[in-house]
């Protein structure tokens, strides 16, 4: 925690932002005798954010709670394990079944579905055992980077919370960034891994050093071990214990274990936690699980070759109102086939929803305030007139640019913007654009400080540019998908 230790007399960049437009809009608007409309913009923000925050309680209550389904169901070991061989070619200095490997996983798997909460802890463990491999404390491995770029533009499979509030505000085609979503993080990704394989590539001094002490390393271990074999200890060493004759070395033995891909699959004590919800289903949950899918894809074919265009209809009709309670119906399904006690986890992940609901108040009240003012100051009249001519060029709206250059610094203002555009008109194209941007890109700088800080990596090589630019190509792929799926 050094990194973080060393930064913490410092303010931060969303510190720096905040401050920026408040001291502008105040300033601008003593000059141009806007000084009334910004006073009422601050009284007027703060009272729409908390009434946001509160609007989003039940949506996203309800959708954390089916995503808990999922997380009880093993969905996200089950991705786990399909990754893995790709896995193994793109972390070559990672053992297959180190337990980096295994927690590198996770930290993707709950990253595709939308588990945010859950990706984070895997995230950091799979941070403390790649440094274990680092043969220079303090400066980023090859691997440290790479992971760090695919976290800040993992596939995103399901947007269900972004859908959820286009939803809940009254869009026609709430569920339509669905497929451009996916589309922009796919870019974003490859473009993220493609960048820091590249650039770990190019470091020869660093891949020599490397190279040089890890077969040091491997030296030393094995003269180690020859001397362990050679002469056996009389007296075998004694164990660690805590009170109540707890054992440490065999406590981290096992939760080491625990993220290692065996025979019988990943497992780890999150997955163990969610015992209480599970049953052993029987043939006949399997087999209704089976038939209400088949019934629901019947009808799919049913309704769009009944209809005049079939295409069309997946387009228009099925995307804009079929795909939210299909995916509803799926994650209940799952749950059945799995044997997971739906109705308890639901509501048990709603709580989480509740919760999360009600901490993003602080974030939103802070930076809906300081846009209120920068707009009704003029300022933002400013830069649209200044900016508007380029941006348009990408298809990026000029009251969504905030939103652009907020996302890689604050994930809490980046989605208060996107709400605020959803709010102001769920169906315009800028709602749509900054939509597909949120569930593209991530909190960047916010992932580098916690995953490198919590390791103390002061070092970060092609780290942050390898990052970066795989938001960058996730903010400029969700201007151009936007504008081939946008209906009107």
């Amino acid at each position: 925690m050094s990194f973080l230790r060393t930064q913490s007399g410092k303010p931060s960049t969303i510190n720096l932002v905040f401050v920026g437009l408040i001291a502008i809009s105040i300033i601008l608007a003593s000059y141009t005798g806007k000084m009334e409309a910004v006073t009422q913009a601050s009284v007027d923000a703060a009272k729409s954010s908390v009434q946001l925050a509160i609007g989003l309680i039940g949506i996203m209550a309800l959708w954390l709670g089916l995503i808990r389904v999922l997380e009880a169901g093993g969905l996200m070991l089950t991705l786990a394990q399909w990754l893995k061989p790709l896995m193994v070619r793109l972390f070559p200095d990672v053992p297959p079944t180190h337990p980096a490997m295994g927690a590198m996983l996770l930290n993707i798997s709950a990253n595709m579905l939308g588990l945010g909460n859950a990706a984070t802890p895997f995230g950091l463990k799979a941070m403390v055992e790649l440094n274990k491999l680092n043969p220079f404390p303090g400066t980023a491995t090859n691997a440290m980077c790479l992971f760090l770029a695919i976290n800040t533009s993992s596939v995103t499979i399901f947007p269900l919370t972004i859908i959820g509030v286009r939803a809940a505000a009254g869009s026609t085609l709430p569920a339509a960034i669905w497929l451009p979503t996916l589309a922009a993080t796919t870019i974003s990704t490859v473009v993220g891994v493609s960048v820091a394989t590249w650039l770990g590539y190019k470091d020869k001094d660093y891949a020599q050093s490397f190279s040089e002490s890890s077969v040091l390393k491997t030296n030393t271990l094995r003269q180690e071990t020859d001397t362990e074999i050679d002469s056996p200890p009389l007296v075998p060493p004694p164990e660690r214990k805590l009170g109540g004759g707890y054992d440490l070395d065999r406590e981290e033995k096992e939760t080491e274990m625990e993220v290692i891909d065996g025979d019988h699959g990943l497992d780890t004590e999150e997955s163990q936690n969610f015992e209480h919800l599970l049953y052993t289903p029987g043939l006949l949950s399997r087999l209704i699980a089976w038939g209400i899918v088949g019934a629901f894809l019947g009808a799919i074919l049913y309704r769009g070759f009944n209809s005049e265009n079939y295409w069309e209809f997946i387009r228009s009709d099925f995307l804009a109102h079929w795909l939210l309670p299909g995916l509803m119906l799926f994650i209940v399904v799952y749950g059945l086939g799995r044997g997971v006690k739906v109705y308890e986890a639901v509501t048990e992940g709603a709580k989480q929803g509740f919760d999360i609901a009600i901490s993003i108040i602080p974030f939103l009240v802070a930076i809906l305030v300081a846009i209120g003012m920068f707009r009704a100051s003029g300022a933002m009249e400013g830069i649209t007139v200044f900016l508007g001519p380029y941006t348009e060029w990408i298809g990026l709206p000029v009251d969504v640019l905030p939103m652009a250059l907020l996302r890689p610094l604050s994930g809490g203002g980046a989605f208060g913007l996107m709400s605020e555009a959803i709010e102001r008109d769920p169906n315009s194209y800028s709602a749509f654009v900054s939509s597909i941007m949120m569930g593209s890109t991530e909190t960047t700088f916010y992932v580098l400080a916690v995953y490198f800080g919590s390791i103390g990596i002061m070092n970060i090589r092609h780290g942050l540019i390898a990052a970066l630019l795989a938001d960058f190509s996730g903010i400029l792929s969700a201007c151009l998908l936007a504008q081939i799926f946008w209906v009107g």
